[in-house]
């Protein structure tokens, strides 16, 4: 008789970054800073990313942000209905996994953990296949500002990285 034995991949290392902001994250190790291309087509904003890193093959990232939406308090439950709004109007389709308030470090994140779909625009060659995500994005309301934390892959990869984005979430510290 024969036994299959299946051993699951290890999660990768993860090393710290620090902003000058003082906002510390943490990536797989192998993983490098955006340039200047990858920032210009996937954050197409007046606002560049406090901080923004992709893997080798340049499909898996993970960005901090500037909200531009000021919140007067930290009224966490109110901010977590808006911010749900603002994600199920970003895609055609979202299944949400799971979504919360959690504190990590001392600090009160909302979080959203979903799936997405993008539908296609089949007038527009190269463009009419839908495009599927899985992401992990936290919000951080501090004084005068939200941080933006959003980890996402193809969700064709969201079983090998799910676990990893969960620890780059729970790996953030903000000093204000």
């Amino acid at each position: 008789m024969c036994g299959l034995l299946f051993v699951a991949a290890a999660p990768p290392k993860l090393v710290k970054i620090k902003t000058k902001d003082g906002i510390t994250v943490s990536v797989p190790k192998d993983w490098h800073p955006m340039d200047q291309y990858d920032i210009v087509q996937r954050y197409p904003s007046v606002r560049a990313p406090l901080l923004a890193y992709t893997n080798e093959e340049r499909v898996i990232d993970y960005s901090v942000n500037i909200s531009a939406t000021q919140w007067p308090d930290d009224d966490a439950v109110l901010a977590q209905k808006f911010f749900k709004a603002g994600v199920v109007n970003m895609f055609d389709r979202v299944e949400i996994i799971s979504e919360g308030v959690q504190e990590i470090h001392g600090k009160k994140f909302i979080f959203f953990e979903f799936e997405s779909r993008m539908n296609g625009n089949r007038r527009q060659e190269g463009m009419g296949d839908p495009v599927l995500r899985y992401t992990y994005i936290q919000y951080l309301i501090i004084p005068g500002k939200t941080l933006v934390f959003s980890f996402n892959c193809p969700r064709s990869q969201k079983e090998a990285w799910q676990e990893t984005a969960k620890l780059m979430m729970k790996s953030i510290r903000v000093k204000i």
